[in-house]
């Protein structure tokens, strides 16, 4: 479970269920994690074909070291339990439920999951997405251990659709939401993955919000398009200074003569044991990067 909340997700794709062509083409792009979306993308009347795609593409792998994710409709839909009815024996890498509104859904959820098949561990995330769920980020963390909850996905459009706010390039009305969402998710040891950005032409506002991502402390981005798979990688992923400051602080500690210090001078600036903590985990951040890369 540790390994399924620490590994990287810094471009999250969604990809019609409907979309088998779509699907196929995902097997050679460099996004960390794919979302095949049984939910908003697919209409009423194409539910059923979507689910026997998406089952069928799960069923053919191919997908290398990409998380394969399903974004299942939810429980009082006329088409949740049969989404995981079908998609659960084909093997995700992880199931992702929509418009949570409490810890109820969430338990809720996991218990589906198991009736469907699945196994205790697998993955399980959750939309954050409707003011219900603002309110009861708490609940939903505390909740999270006895469902096996590792992630938060942020839901921003239909954020901005329920709580009638605008979406500014500044994101200024969702600030509050995207700030609670991470405290939550870091208090209680989980993934959090920034909203997407809607206008695919625009690379520069594109990249100014992953930027405000990283900021805010997501861990990665979800994304509508093939093009924006690059620049959440590189932004997300840390800098090649970065690493090499992880590297400096944890052999400055590791040093015989160190032993027992909690302040040193590394690259003439006091690091204290706090710092040691951020250098190992941004180093393996870095290691789990390296290694998906390397397996493609």
């Amino acid at each position: 479970m540790l390994e399924a909340i620490l590994r990287p997700r810094r471009s999250v794709l969604y990809m019609p269920g409907s979309n088998a062509k779509a699907m196929d083409k995902a097997k050679s792009l460099g996004a960390d994690s794919l979302i095949f979306d049984l939910e908003d993308a697919v209409a009423p009347e194409a539910k059923a074909q979507a689910r026997e795609a998406v089952a069928a593409a799960l069923r053919g792998g191919g997908y290398g070291a990409r998380e394969v994710i399903v974004r299942v409709n939810g429980l009082a839909t006329p088409w949740g339990r049969d989404d995981l009815a079908a998609i659960v024996p084909a093997g995700p890498g992880g199931v992702l439920f929509p418009k949570v509104d409490g810890p109820g859904d969430v338990t809720a959820a996991r218990a589906a999951m198991l009736q469907a098949g699945a196994a205790p561990d697998l993955p399980l995330l959750v939309m954050i997405e409707t003011p219900k769920a603002l309110l009861a980020l708490r609940e939903i963390g505390q909740a999270a251990k006895a469902a096996a909850l590792v992630g938060f996905v942020m839901g921003t459009n239909d954020l901005a659709k329920d709580l009638r706010a605008v979406l500014t390039p500044d994101r200024a009305a969702f600030l509050t939401a995207l700030s609670m969402a991470v405290i939550t998710a870091r208090a209680y040891g989980l993934a959090a993955i920034d909203g997407v950005f809607n206008d695919i032409q625009n690379q520069e506002g594109f990249a100014g919000e992953c930027r405000q991502g990283l900021q805010l402390g997501f861990d990665g981005k979800t994304l509508i398009h093939p093009a924006q798979i690059e620049t959440a990688n590189r932004i997300f992923s840390p800098s090649a200074q970065e690493i090499n400051w992880a590297h400096a602080v944890i052999a400055a500690f590791a040093a015989p003569e160190n032993a027992g210090r909690g302040v040193l001078k590394v690259d003439g600036r006091m690091i204290e044991l706090l710092h040691l903590a951020q250098a190992k985990r941004l180093a393996a951040t870095a290691a789990h990067i390296a290694a998906l890369e390397q397996l493609g």
